[in-house]
């Protein structure tokens, strides 16, 4: 009796033990199965660079720091309207004289680079109509054809508000001080009336 009742505790500490071992096995199977990593679809469209295979850099038109209008080596300063360049050119070397430097934060962008920047104003402003009164669709965007530049620092915008109609360079919406565009007519008859903001300007509705 001794001796069977024996056999049966050794039978089931080895019964015992193949089951730990089965569970033990299943356990990091079971756990990695239940978080798996997220889809490279899931992720943000940011996150794949937009239009690009890679990441959007200075090719796109994003800017440096530290960049002027005097700047022909990058892109975003380059690809500037001729006509709009030179207007700020000679703009910012009257500017030196008073100690104002003409930094650009934006020029001209790819369309890549534009749809990049209405996602993120879509996310941050939480709807495309809010986002609309900061940033323009690539089919509209001036950016876009080189037709407008946002220059850095307040003593530029400031600088400009009094002298830039004298070439040309004025700003189109009240609520982007820094926002310049183009404008031959206003050497003769002064800058037109602002805009709110984007989406009153008629070019914004195409």
């Amino acid at each position: 009796m001794t001796r069977t009742r024996g056999l049966l505790v050794v039978g089931l500490m080895v019964v015992l033990a193949v089951i730990t071992a089965v569970l033990g096995h299943q356990v990091p199977k079971s756990s990695s199965s239940s978080s798996p990593s997220p889809p490279s679809a899931a992720l943000p469209s940011d996150a794949h660079g937009g239009e690009h295979s890679g990441a959007l850099g200075e090719a796109d038109g994003l800017v440096p720091n530290g960049v002027t209008v005097f700047d022909d080596t990058i892109p975003a300063v380059a690809k500037l309207d001729p006509d709009l360049l030179q207007a700020l050119r000679r703009a910012a070397s009257a500017a030196e004289h008073d100690g104002v430097t003409f930094y650009v934060n934006s020029g001209w962008r790819s369309k890549a680079y534009q749809n990049q920047l209405l996602r993120q104003a879509v996310a941050t402003y939480g709807s495309a109509n809010e986002a609309a009164r900061w940033v323009a669709t690539a089919a509209t965007s001036p950016h876009v054809t080189g037709d407008a530049v946002d220059l850095g620092r307040s003593d530029a915008t400031a600088w400009l508000s009094r002298h830039g109609a004298d070439y040309g360079l004025c700003q189109i919406y009240r609520n982007e001080a820094w926002h310049y565009e183009l404008r031959t007519s206003a050497i003769a008859r002064g800058c037109p009336p602002m805009y709110a903001d984007p989406t009153e300007d008629p070019r914004m509705q195409q």
